[in-house]
């Protein structure tokens, strides 16, 4: 019984990671890239608007794909927070629960696997030999 909870756990942990990761990537990191030429990007921490699209990509596109694969994850998880953080809390501080919400649910998701980790099923399982 304990080895068909564990599994789950593993396959649980590999459903959380992939599905944030390609979520944001394809959701959220590449349509920035897309938009990039005429896009208006909020500086909500004083960085200038030009240095804070290019964190919040490096997080939504870099940072997703070490995500996906589990590599480095919880390193990864940390600018994915900060980015959800300042979404949520700062560039949308003004607005109704529901333009909160989808980072809400992408902070938590990723707040998760940070104390979780990676599960089994990651690159960083393998590096360690478990």
């Amino acid at each position: 019984m304990s080895l068909i909870k564990t599994y789950n756990h593993h396959v649980g942990l590999l459903i959380l990671r992939v599905s944030l990761g390609l979520t944001m990537l394809l959701a959220h990191g590449l349509p920035k890239i897309d938009a990039f030429p005429g896009l208006k990007f909020p500086d909500p921490i004083g960085l200038g608007s030009q240095l804070s699209w290019g964190a919040a990509v490096a997080a939504e596109v870099g940072c997703s794909i070490l995500l996906v694969l589990g590599l480095w994850t919880r390193l990864s998880l940390a600018p994915l927070i900060f980015t959800m953080l300042i979404a949520v809390f700062v560039v949308h501080s003004g607005d109704p629960f529901a333009k909160k919400e989808l980072g809400l649910m992408y902070m938590i998701g990723y707040i998760a696997l940070f104390i979780a980790g990676p599960g089994k099923h990651s690159v960083d399982w393998k590096i360690q030999g478990r």
